[in-house]
């Protein structure tokens, strides 16, 4: 278990394309974000939750936060995450990639980097929202914002679109891991992002096959 690396868990979105919450869907027995707790409860000696409904969390009995930028997109709650984590390394995850496995994640925070993020390609796209960041960043994350907010005062959802974490990404030297598949445990599809109620059905589906030893 990592005891110097927090993992910070981002369910701050608005979920428009599910039609709900999918924090809360349920995969089996269990929600989606008590899978992703429990996963990296495995892992991980100190787990945070941002979220701007922390109330809807608190059964979880992990630390929960919520954005300090706000209406600024997923960007602010890798801020904020940073801001109150006590590590200097830590491991950024989405909620909404439930099939992923703890012999990836391991993988992922083991790659060698002196960079201040090391994330993974796969499946065509890099994977934002699934690998290391440095607290450090917080100073470059807090200047996109800033610059953002400070021509698009007057229009929060223009701020929203534009401040992408793309642009925290282009700005500083980062580690991409290109070839997924070197990584230990690497599966195809294990990075599959649960945006609508079809890919909701598709990893329930492949959930079932996976916990029925079926491959």
């Amino acid at each position: 278990m990592y005891q110097d690396i927090t993992a910070i868990i981002l369910s701050g979105g608005k979920s428009t394309r599910m039609g709900e919450n999918k924090s809360f869907l349920k995969i089996g027995d269990i929600t989606v974000i008590e899978h992703i707790v429990e996963l990296l409860k495995s892992i991980f000696s100190d787990i945070i939750i941002i979220t701007n409904e922390p109330e809807l969390y608190e059964f979880l009995n992990v630390r929960l936060f919520s954005d300090i930028y706000k209406n600024a997109g997923p960007l602010a709650g890798i801020h904020s995450g940073l801001i109150n984590s006590a590590s200097e390394k830590n491991f950024i995850i989405s909620c909404d990639i439930p099939l992923m496995t703890a012999e990836m994640i391991k993988s992922i925070v083991d790659y060698p980097s002196d960079k201040l993020i090391t994330i993974p390609k796969a499946d065509g796209f890099v994977q934002e929202l699934c690998g290391i960041y440095s607290k450090s960043l917080i100073p470059v994350i807090e200047k996109i914002i800033s610059d953002v907010q400070s021509v698009e005062s007057r229009n929060s959802e223009q701020t929203k679109r534009q401040c992408k974490i793309h642009q925290l990404i282009n700005s500083i030297p980062v580690t991409i891991i290109e070839k997924p598949e070197i990584l230990s445990g690497y599966k195809e599809n294990l990075f599959l992002n649960m945006n609508n109620p079809d890919d909701y059905e598709l990893i329930k589906g492949m959930l079932q096959v996976n916990n029925s030893g079926v491959v």
